[in-house]
């Protein structure tokens, strides 16, 4: 629960800070996690609107910023602008997880700001509370507009946002289960309340989830952080499950397989986390998060905080991230792995300087049609009945080393590319040298079998081909005519 670990921070950040100094956006396609660092980086939600990033995050203190950029990469250095002050009653101070929904009001179309707020001495006061802007623009300015009453006796409120189904706003948000507030413990649970209009709920909230797998009580019992995430006609409400002190932080999700997104039987729990710590690439508790959609619309990405290391806990140590996500074949979301800081990433697509709408195949063996190229556990090879099966797509990127060439990079590891080393096909994390640029790019050829079918010449190498041996893949001197077949493969869907 963050409130215990917040209670921490206040004699530190209690005060509230002066407006930072503005800086000039960087511009640029490819980054580098994080995409903004501390201190005001904790909790984010980032949305793309009108050629434009715009990015806010927990803020401690009784301002919220909001950063605008062109790029994602410019949001690192991007200006945080003080869209609010507060002044309210009991909220002003201790603002988290800031949450941005443009919606229909009573005044039209109009972007509305949720956040989480208390006084000065944290953090048993913190409620929900809504700003409105003037027009539709994400700058602002914005109006306060209340505080939403969700619990019984205005009980604790926290990382409240907008969920749409079928016309109709509800809000989600994190509260306990025995309305006891965070000082007497309980489970931090989900609840779902109805919006007459974006400021005002029908009714008090109902709980829709409590942490009840291990995986969600690490450290203390907690669901908290909800947020919506639909394709093809499917609702996922995914959310940050055990304590934010932990390096077990991580994300849950909830399904909406029945008619009434108010009753707790119509959601239904995945029983594994989504999303969770990488000791490997050095991300820890990487939970608290939003979606977010690429310029183009052709991808879903998500904006989440993690630690660079497992003490760090749950205060200003925590940086946000962003990382393209993908989609099963039975169409559920797969968040993938949070990558390394040290992980080239491209931007999203449509960006300018990226390609738009980027192809999406899996290569086919000529000579074991029942086979495909995938990775496992890094290491590359052919295999019939690929299982994920997202282990067998790649994006078809321009070359990393040549931009007339092609590259291929992980649809379920972003920033990882096909490469050679010693001759051996891997996928490994684009580090962003000449290097590896050069070993991750290929020369796509008429097949050496079948000139209906591709075959891919080494960028560096230009004297081998990609091709298998034992079912594994590696970049040899084409010769024979059983190797010519070895070489030969069909980009397909």
């Amino acid at each position: 629960m963050r409130a215990f670990a917040a209670f921490l921070m206040m004699i530190v950040l209690a005060v509230v800070a002066p407006a930072p100094t503005p800086a000039r956006a960087a511009p640029g396609a490819n980054f580098q996690n994080p995409v903004v660092g501390t201190p005001n980086s904790a909790d984010p939600w980032l949305g793309y609107y009108n050629g434009s990033y715009y990015y806010t995050a927990t803020t401690w203190t009784g301002r919220i910023y909001i950063r605008k950029s062109a790029t994602l990469a410019g949001l690192r250095t991007a200006a945080e602008t003080t869209v609010f002050t507060m002044s309210q009653p009991n909220a002003v101070s201790n603002m988290w997880a800031p949450s941005m929904h443009l919606l229909d009001g009573p005044n039209g179309q109009r972007w509305y700001l949720y956040y989480s707020a208390g006084p000065a001495a944290c953090c048993g006061g913190q409620r929900q509370h809504v700003l409105e802007s003037a027009g539709t623009d994400p700058m602002g300015p914005y109006t306060y507009k209340g505080a939403l009453v969700l619990m019984p006796n205005n009980g604790w409120s926290i990382d409240g946002s907008v969920l749409t189904v079928a016309g109709v706003n509800y809000f989600v948000f994190s509260a306990f289960n025995n309305n006891s507030g965070f000082e007497n413990g309980g489970l931090q649970s989900l609840f779902i309340s109805r919006l007459t209009n974006p400021w005002t709920p029908a009714a008090l909230g109902t709980i829709i989830s409590e942490p009840t797998y291990a995986w969600e009580k690490v450290g203390n019992p907690v669901n908290e952080g909800p947020y919506p995430l639909q394709r093809g006609g499917r609702t996922f409400l995914t959310y940050s499950a055990s304590y934010c002190g932990t390096p077990d932080y991580k994300i849950g999700s909830l399904e909406l397989t029945g008619a009434n997104p108010l009753a707790r039987g119509s959601w239904t729990k995945t029983a594994t986390p989504l999303f969770q710590r990488s000791d490997s690439n050095g991300v820890y508790g990487p939970a608290h998060h939003t979606f977010f959609k690429s310029p183009d619309g052709t991808e879903d990405w998500i904006v989440y905080h993690a630690n660079d290391a497992a003490s760090q806990g749950c205060g200003t140590t925590r940086t946000s991230r962003a990382q393209r996500i993908s989609w099963n074949a039975d169409g559920t979301p797969d968040l993938g792995v949070p990558v390394s800081n040290a992980t080239v990433l491209a931007g999203p697509s449509g960006e300018s300087g990226n390609p738009g709408a980027v192809t999406v195949q899996r290569l086919q063996s000529y000579n074991f049609p029942d086979r495909f190229v995938r990775h496992s556990n890094f290491a590359v090879r052919i295999d019939p009945s690929v299982s994920p099966a997202l282990d067998a797509r790649f994006r078809v990127v321009p070359g990393l080393a040549d931009t007339s060439a092609i590259s291929f990079e992980s649809v379920n590891f972003p920033g990882h590319y096909l490469r050679h080393s010693n001759y051996v096909l891997r996928l490994d994390p684009n580090p962003g040298t000449a290097t590896f640029r050069q070993d991750a790019t290929f020369r796509q050829t008429a097949g050496l079998a079948d000139a209906s079918w591709q075959s891919f010449q080494s960028y560096n190498f230009p004297d081998r081909y990609i091709r298998h041996s034992n079912y594994e893949l590696r970049m040899d001197p084409i010769t024979t005519t059983s190797a010519r077949s070895d070489a030969t493969f069909r980009r397909t869907s």
